[in-house]
């Protein structure tokens, strides 16, 4: 996959989103990479041991392997990849991990191949969804309040179980009732 820039460039996408997956490869294929994509963590890093890619995007949760996980051991492979985290789970911290990692951006999803490119192409792109390198760069990054920190663990907590309010709360040591409390309070601003 990799080697010097070419005129089409390597791309690897990592998500267990077979439906997303698919649809980017042939999007990014479309628009002249070579494209490849992989289901999961384990996968990305043995194709990119024998092969490293020039850009890659890695959802940030799959089963197994952790997308910070793989990022981090991607950059270890071939330290010019170019990383693109997406997720579907956003939350601050977790975007300056990535950007820390050397991650070039983090998006949302829903996120389509050309918001990915513009991505790539770096800060002059203006790109709708959350756009965490600028905030990586600045002087100062923001620390999210308790509150806020305690809101996005449960969302990931609730989202890991599929839902349902009792394994969450069994799972975060809490009461049904208070975890449903804490539902239905809206998510801190900051």
């Amino acid at each position: 996959m990799s080697g010097d820039v070419s005129e089409h460039p390597s791309l690897l996408v990592v998500d267990d989103d077979e439906v997303l997956r698919e649809r980017l490869v042939r999007a990014f294929r479309e628009r002249g990479y070579e494209a490849v994509g992989v289901p999961d963590g384990d996968r990305a890093l043995a194709l990119a041991a024998t092969d490293p890619p020039e850009l890659a995007v890695v959802d940030l949760r799959m089963p197994g392997r952790p997308g910070l996980d793989v990022v981090r051991e991607l950059l270890a492979i071939d330290p010019a990849t170019q990383v693109v985290v997406l997720t579907g789970y956003g939350s601050i911290a977790t975007a300056v991990e990535a950007i820390r990692l050397g991650a070039k951006h983090y998006l949302t999803k829903p996120a389509d191949a050309d918001e990915i490119l513009r991505a790539f192409g770096g800060a002059s792109a203006t790109v709708p969804t959350a756009s965490v390198a600028a905030a990586a760069g600045a002087t100062e990054l923001e620390t999210p309040s308790l509150a806020r920190t305690e809101w996005e663990h449960i969302q990931r907590v609730l989202a890991d179980v599929n839902g349902n309010v009792s394994e969450a709360a069994r799972r975060l040591g809490l009461h049904r009732r208070s975890l449903q409390r804490k539902l239905a309070k809206y998510p801190p601003n900051r």
